[in-house]
């Protein structure tokens, strides 16, 4: 790629972008970074070695901005971009979490091209699992170059519908949560069973890598791979009953309902 971009924000999100940007080989020379944040402008050069600006006045350099900021501010930071694209049509990519694109568009006040993209923290190490939405003037080249450098920090899917956007908060977004209070939970009574803190903590947390590799490795179904780890009798069945008499499946149901719900909750609240 040979586009122009700019990240309007160097938090760890969009940091972690443009740091796996550059892993794959990117020209540093193409990649700017605003941030007002003196001691993070001076980290951000060096760890990236990118240019990092303290006012939004690249962006009449960009082919591609990328708005990393916090949704409570986005619109004061969108408003402010807004007079600065008469002369230039760039792709806007949007990390944050419930601002929608209709609320963008109405703060840039021009017709240009969006995608919407619920990334997740696992990003920050490389494997993230993101969700992206674009509005109808998305050309497909520009749909390619935001997979593209979205893929940069892990898997990057396109969903049809803005609104599946909540959903995949309340799975893939809010989803590393679910898994580190798991690990927090088993660590603690694995410890109060007697096991090394530290030891408990390697242990599961390889277990929970290692299942995860496989089931995305495998041909065969979630459903298939618990069976093929129960034995009759054994440990894992006792287990598995004792999550199944609790009702799990209704506890994850209602964890997720309620997070889809406040996704939507923020985003109305945006308007």
């Amino acid at each position: 790629m040979g586009n122009r971009i700019v990240s309007i924000g160097g938090g760890n999100m969009g940091s972690a972008i443009i740091g796996g940007l550059l892993a794959q080989g990117y020209n540093k020379d193409l990649i700017s970074i605003v941030e007002p944040n003196a001691e993070t402008r001076t980290k951000l050069t060096q760890e990236l070695g990118v240019d990092v600006e303290p006012k939004i006045s690249s962006l009449k350099k960009a082919d591609v901005v990328l708005l990393a900021v916090k949704p409570q501010i986005m619109q004061s930071v969108v408003e402010q971009l807004a007079p600065l694209i008469n002369r230039r049509r760039p792709l806007f990519i949007s990390i944050a979490a419930g601002v929608t694109t209709t609320q963008l568009a109405s703060w840039i006040s021009q017709e240009v091209p969006i995608v919407r993209v619920m990334p997740n923290t696992p990003s920050l190490v490389g494997r993230g699992a993101a969700a992206l939405f674009a509005t109808a003037n998305v050309s497909r080249v520009e749909r390619e170059l935001a997979q593209t450098i979205i893929s940069a920090v892990g898997l990057a899917e396109w969903v049809d519908k803005e609104d599946l956007l909540d959903i995949v908060t309340a799975l893939s977004g809010s989803g590393p949560a679910y898994y580190f209070l798991i690990i927090e939970l088993l660590e603690k009574i694995s410890i109060e069973l007697g096991l090394d803190a530290a030891l408990a903590r390697k242990l599961f947390i390889e277990t929970a890598h290692g299942a995860a590799l496989l089931a995305r490795q495998s041909t065969s179904s979630p459903g298939t791979l618990r069976e093929q780890v129960t034995s009759p009798g054994g440990t894992t069945e006792r287990a598995l009953k004792v999550l199944s008499d609790g009702n799990l499946e209704m506890l994850l149901r209602d964890a997720l309902t309620a997070a889809h719900q406040r996704s939507r909750e923020l985003a109305e609240g945006m308007e």
